[in-house]
């Protein structure tokens, strides 16, 4: 039982004041208006303007609005006028609104295909 009193709750919200250190994961939608650090995995990810995510985005459905850094798997995704997106992105199908930032590289995909792992990998080292 939920603290609502609902025994399925229909998506779950991270509110503007929380910030998550670690992965998350949600067989149910998700609504973030906080800060997390670490990958996400869930069925729909909506992203608040003001939230910031640094991880790895995996979703069925993903609508951004705030900060991603990080790559993004998303069979449907929509890239509002307020995103910023540092990363690659792999995508069945995609809206980006005008005004929103993207640095990335983007990777078409059949919706029938699997789903694959796509990480962003840094190389901190000099040469």
């Amino acid at each position: 039982m939920s603290a609502t009193g609902a025994k399925h709750t229909p998506f779950s919200l991270i509110g503007g004041d929380v910030t998550i250190n670690g992965n998350l994961s949600a067989s149910v939608d998700l609504h973030v208006d906080g800060a997390i650090e670490g990958d996400i995995s869930c069925a729909s990810l909506v992203q608040g303007p003001d939230s910031r995510i640094t991880g790895h985005v995996t979703a069925q459905s993903a609508r951004l609005a705030g900060l991603v850094d990080g790559s993004i798997t998303a069979q449907e995704l929509v890239v509002e006028s307020s995103a910023r997106i540092t990363g690659d992105i792999s995508y069945a199908s995609i809206s980006i609104e005008a005004g929103s930032r993207i640095e990335g590289r983007f990777t078409h995909r059949d919706k029938d295909a699997p789903t694959a792992d796509l990480k962003l990998i840094a190389n901190d080292s000099a040469d």
